[in-house]
């Protein structure tokens, strides 16, 4: 997602309290790691890794000369063999300390075993961040965070929305302010069209 439809979106989401909230964890997330000079670890679940958030964080690192932001993806399948930025597995989690943050995004159920890592990366001093839907660990894994994002049933987003706004905000070196209300099913419709319309003619 450009920095074009991602704007769009925020238009769309003016008024709710979805651009709020992703703002404020986002703005937990930079804070944590700038604060700290880096160290941010970003894990999934066994079946669902977030790739596209890790590489627009890599983006936003570089683009908002935050280099702190640029994540290591920590993977349950890693191996040896694979290439040294995708080999990072699990273990990482369990040695994390203090000055580090780990980031947790779960679409669904977090697993036991990722759980207890993530309470022992807590207990060791490590700030522990979470992005989930309201079914993830049945609970758990925000209360296991100093700082959750929570999508709850029917919530007019999804995960992969969420993640996109949450990325874009934590490489603003300026929070822009607030629009008007106006119905988020009319925000929604005005979107579609932009985002479908054919490009203005140049002359």
């Amino acid at each position: 997602m450009d920095a074009v439809r991602v704007a769009l979106l925020r238009e769309v989401l003016a008024g709710t309290e979805w651009l709020g909230a992703t703002r404020r964890f986002a703005g937990v997330l930079r804070g944590s790691v700038v604060s700290y000079g880096g160290g941010l670890l970003l894990v999934g679940t066994e079946e669902y890794e977030p790739w596209h958030l890790a590489a627009h964080l890599v983006d936003e690192a570089a683009w908002s000369g935050t280099p702190e932001l640029s994540p290591t993806l920590v993977r349950h399948g890693a191996r040896a063999s694979d290439p040294a930025h995708l080999a990072v597995g699990l273990g990482r989690i369990e040695a994390a300390r203090r000055g580090e943050t780990l980031l947790v995004v779960s679409p669904g159920s977090a697993g036991a075993g990722l759980l207890e890592r993530v309470h022992d990366a807590r207990r060791a001093g490590a700030t522990v961040l979470a992005v989930s839907a309201s079914s993830a660990g049945g609970g758990e894994l925000p209360a296991l965070a100093h700082e959750s994002l929570v999508l709850p049933a029917g919530a007019e987003l999804d995960l992969d929305t969420v993640q996109h706004l949450v990325s874009a905000a934590a490489g603003e070196n300026a929070v822009p302010h607030p629009r008007g209300k106006r119905r988020l099913r009319d925000r929604l419709s005005r979107l579609a069209d932009q985002l479908t319309a054919p490009p203005s003619a140049r002359w």
